[in-house]
């Protein structure tokens, strides 16, 4: 049987980020996901920017979909890059860091998705998440 996200365990992920963000001063929207990218636990935090809400779920159904961070897909997607033009499929994809993938014992068990302050911080706040996971 294939590893799962446990709701418990997107709650540590969850709690850590919300963590880091005050930490740090900025109020941030984290939406942690499944591997097939389904929304399992979700936070704004008072003062987040609210059309972040559906960046950072984006962020996280974005990197466990493609297995991969939000900022290496950006790469990838570049003008001229293998994957150029990805950002408009899968209902709007997103292609700048915030999103990193959940991992245990190399696969890939879900996501987590930060936004809300410059893509430095939310990839902060996202890195802090998944070091806490279990």
């Amino acid at each position: 049987m294939a590893a799962q996200l446990t709701m418990d365990e997107a709650r540590t992920v969850l709690d850590a980020a919300l963590a880091k963000a005050v930490e740090i001063g900025q109020p941030m929207n984290v939406a942690v996901v499944d591997a097939g990218a389904h929304l399992v636990a979700f936070a704004r935090q008072d003062g987040a920017i609210l059309a972040s809400i559906d960046i950072a779920t984006r962020k996280a159904r974005t990197a466990a979909l493609l297995k991969m961070t939000t900022a290496q897909l950006g790469e990838a997607a570049k003008p001229g890059a293998p994957l150029y033009g990805i950002e408009g499929t899968n209902g709007g994809l997103i292609i700048f860091g915030g999103g990193i993938p959940l991992t245990r014992d190399g696969e890939v068990i879900g996501a987590v998705g930060v936004s809300a302050g410059s893509v430095e911080q939310d990839t902060e706040v996202a890195e802090a998440g998944v070091a806490a996971l279990p």
